[in-house]
């Protein structure tokens, strides 16, 4: 059985943001690795959830918001990799969406999301081999532009 986190903090959504992204028709999935986790093959794997006030009133949001939580609880331990964090961004779909066929979409996300990064390079190869940032200039800004 996996750990699970949740993530509390917005450089930790920010974060996730960068990092491999896979669609469904109710949510989105945002999924990056930690890599001093994966470094040293430890660490939970981090949850956050999102959902805009475009997507319905307060209500609305919450129940997208619950049914997301429920979906991690029951199926992150067959598809989540320790030591990645995960943002689920849900769409106004997930409210009407049968509950088994947005399991199945999770699944096939998370799936397709590992699949991208181990591509991009923000997967667990990248991170085991010791893949450096850019340096950046002497501002403190990434750029050599002024």
């Amino acid at each position: 059985m996996i750990s699970i986190e949740r993530l509390t903090k917005r450089r930790e959504f920010l974060a996730a943001a960068t990092g491999a992204r896979a669609s469904s028709r109710g949510f989105s999935v945002q999924a990056k690795a930690r890599g001093e986790a994966l470094a040293r093959g430890e660490g939970p794997a981090r949850f956050g959830f999102t959902v805009t006030r475009k997507t319905g009133n307060a209500v609305e949001r919450n129940r997208i918001r619950r049914r997301l939580r429920e979906i991690v609880r029951l199926a992150a331990d067959m598809d989540a990799r320790p030591g990645f964090d995960y943002v689920l961004i849900g769409r106004r779909d997930a409210l009407s969406l049968d509950f088994r066929q947005l399991m199945r979409d999770f699944s096939k996300s998370l799936q397709r999301a590992h699949a991208s990064a181990e591509a991009r390079g923000h997967g667990e190869r990248a991170a085991t081999q010791g893949v450096t940032a850019p340096q950046s200039n002497a501002t403190g800004h990434g750029s050599d532009r002024l």
